[in-house]
């Protein structure tokens, strides 16, 4: 090869080098710069409430379970942002689902899934997807999946409505093994005086408990405190007692009012898990 076409075979090699040096650069330069951007905009989560741990000391201990959660962001703020020890019932399948759920597990609350279930209703508004009477225990279980999938952070269960379908033993029967497989505890939320689903939990291993108190049947601000009151004379009497609400304004305003004062006279706000055995 003659000396000239070298030198000039040099020089291109040389003209590459330095384009691919300019080119790396700018490559750097950008992933930077970007970088630097979705720094800028990372969000500041917000501080977390003294939500966790519960109470240890000996004394009635009252577990408030918040029912319908995940449907609604401006009603579920309100009560994230409650500093008490809570347990949060997400329903499934809804466009806020795993959002509340990651909220309400960084700020220390417990997660349940509340799982739809057949009402004895005709006028009463089904889920879309929800557990009925009739169900293939493949169905059933294929059906809990999928709900599962749509809420992180769940450690139990309790029934959405289920008037009729917490009364049928089959369907109970289904149910509770799956349950026992992904190491979850059921609340029976007794919509209905038939249920028979605290016996079917019980007879599978499935760690149970039940409803002693509605807090909001009536949306009256001294019908709440009162079955809160109720609720606490409950855990007075029985050791422990669990009462269920909603994400209501009035609900909310009445538990930051008068859990303070519960508190004082030594009842200990704890999680649903805490009261299953």
């Amino acid at each position: 090869m003659g000396r000239r076409k070298r030198s000039t075979l040099s020089r291109i090699s040389l003209l590459f080098l330095f384009a691919g040096a300019i080119g790396a650069v700018a490559f750097w330069g950008c992933e930077k710069t970007s970088h630097e951007k979705r720094e800028t905009r990372k969000e500041v989560p917000p501080p977390h409430p003294a939500h966790h741990p519960p109470a240890t000391h000996s004394g009635p201990r009252l577990a408030i379970i918040i029912d319908d959660m995940g449907n609604n962001q401006a009603e579920d703020d309100p009560v994230l942002a409650l500093p008490f020890p809570l347990t949060v019932s997400i329903l499934p399948h809804h466009p806020l689902s795993s959002e509340i759920a990651n909220e309400a597990s960084s700020r220390g609350d417990e997660v349940m899934l509340h799982l739809p279930m057949e009402s004895e209703s005709t006028t009463t508004p089904s889920e879309s997807v929800e557990l009925r009477v009739g169900m293939s225990a493949k169905e059933v279980q294929s059906i809990f999946a999928g709900m599962l999938e749509t809420i992180p952070h769940v450690s139990g269960v309790n029934n959405h409505e289920g008037s009729k379908a917490t009364a049928d033993p089959a369907l109970m029967d289904a149910l509770m093994p799956a349950l026992r497989g992904d190491n979850l505890f059921f609340i029976d939320s007794r919509t209905t005086a038939s249920t028979v689903a605290f016996d079917a939990a019980r007879h599978y291993g499935v760690p149970t408990a039940s409803r002693k108190v509605f807090l909001d049947d009536s949306l009256d601000a001294k019908a709440i405190r009162d079955q809160i009151e109720l609720a606490a004379r409950d855990a007075d009497r029985d050791g422990d007692a669990i009462a269920i609400g909603h994400p209501h304004t009035e609900t909310v305003t009445a538990l930051r009012e008068t859990l303070p004062g519960l508190r004082k006279r030594g009842l200990q706000l704890v999680f649903a898990s805490d009261l299953v055995h």
